[in-house]
């Protein structure tokens, strides 16, 4: 976001731009964002949806399969969120780009 800090570690800036991986981005970013956003917590721009789709990045849709496994995760940490996003990571076979080193003990590849 324009003005703003770097929100992102510079290893993952880096696993971003060699452009060797897909980008995707969940639904479920998008929806804790709207929320965030509406809440006045976070400048995010109203057209994120549009500027995603100009920058050619792939949207992930939450399913049923997604829903499911978040029940079946052990309790590392509780946020519902990070929980969907565990769960789509894992079935997908997708890293997750965050700065929580806590959800690396899911299994799941994190980078930042």
């Amino acid at each position: 976001m324009a003005g703003e800090p770097d929100r992102i570690g510079k290893n993952a800036r880096e696993v971003i731009s060699r452009g060797e991986r897909q980008i995707v981005v969940s639904a479920v970013v998008i929806w804790e964002v709207a929320i965030k956003r509406r809440l006045g917590k976070l400048a995010a721009p109203s057209d994120m949806l549009g500027q995603l789709a100009q920058a050619g990045v792939n949207l992930l849709p939450i399913d049923a399969r997604h829903a499911d496994r978040v029940g079946q995760l052990p309790m590392h940490h509780r946020d519902p969120f990070d929980r969907l996003l565990i769960a789509q990571a894992e079935s997908e076979g997708l890293a997750l780009v965050t700065a929580d080193s806590n959800l690396g003990r899911y299994g799941i590849e994190v980078i930042w």
